[in-house]
């Protein structure tokens, strides 16, 4: 174990000491890309209601890396829905710098179109003029580490490479913001920890503002510059942790599994609240 680990664990152990207010996040230099205000969203009414978020306030800064964890039924999927305006908060505010991405564990991609094609769509969507999509397709694609793999439809694609053409196809969106809701979560171990290098790398070489869900608490470490912990039903957030360990990062790395360890600690405290 590194001799810098003790001060590490204790600088992300006092971020959260220290924070005024759970989930809180001072603006980076790239200014607030989301806010969200005392929000809270709720499904059905009277004796049927259901409360999936209450009361979430969150700055996200533009160019950070959030990643949010907590249980099944936390409400993240619900809160990345209502970043992206595919759905309403019932109560509170957002507010978004832009038109987000949403990227799903699923890649989601047009079955009768090859990747490029895929891709196209998006541009097409942007008002990008014919003659252009294609060229900027396979731009984007070679982003992705996808070069020469155009014609190839889904099926054709192993599933770490159909996340890729997702990938692609988000940043054909222009999009600065990636909403990401457990993308790697079907992958294999090997695969997924190549998709890590590649998102890592794509962040810093385009300045993305990446909101990452995830249930994994070492996914989460190794990839974000703060980890937010969402309670159980209905979703709050409950505790913040700075990562300030050193990149590149590696899953197995001693740092990442000493820090994914207390962060997992925090999210066991609430699974076993509602447990109870």
């Amino acid at each position: 174990m590194s001799n810098a680990l003790p001060s590490i664990l204790d600088q992300a152990t006092r971020t959260v000491a220290e924070a005024a207010v759970p989930a809180s996040a001072s603006a980076t230099t790239g200014g607030v890309a989301i806010e969200l205000r005392d929000v809270s969203k709720a499904f059905g009414s009277g004796a049927d209601r259901l409360v999936a978020v209450d009361g979430l306030s969150l700055a996200v800064g533009g160019g950070d890396f959030l990643c949010l964890v907590g249980a099944s039924g936390c409400g993240k999927t619900t809160l990345l829905n209502m970043i992206a305006g595919l759905d309403k908060a019932t109560s509170g505010t957002i507010r978004v710098e832009g038109q987000p991405a949403l990227i799903f564990q699923e890649a989601g991609l047009f079955p009768w179109l090859t990747a490029r094609g895929n891709v196209e769509l998006a541009l097409q969507l942007r008002g990008v003029p014919r003659r252009d999509r294609r060229p900027q397709a396979e731009e984007l694609l070679g982003r992705v580490h996808l070069a020469g793999f155009g014609e190839r439809r889904p099926h054709e694609l192993s599933g770490g490479m159909r996340q890729r053409v997702a990938l692609a196809r988000a940043l054909a969106q222009d999009a600065r913001i990636l909403l990401m809701d457990e993308p790697f979560g079907a992958l294999d171990a090997m695969t997924r920890d190549l998709l890590h290098d590649e998102l890592e790398r794509l962040w810093r070489e385009l300045g993305l503002t990446i909101l990452f869900v995830t249930h994994n608490v070492r996914e989460a470490v190794r990839l974000g510059e703060r980890v937010i912990v969402l309670s159980s039903r209905p979703g709050r957030a409950v505790a913040e942790f700075a990562v300030p360990l050193p990149r590149p990062r590696r899953l197995e790395a001693p740092d990442v599994s000493a820090l994914a360890s207390v962060v997992r600690e925090r999210l066991g405290e609430e699974v076993r609240l509602h447990a109870r």
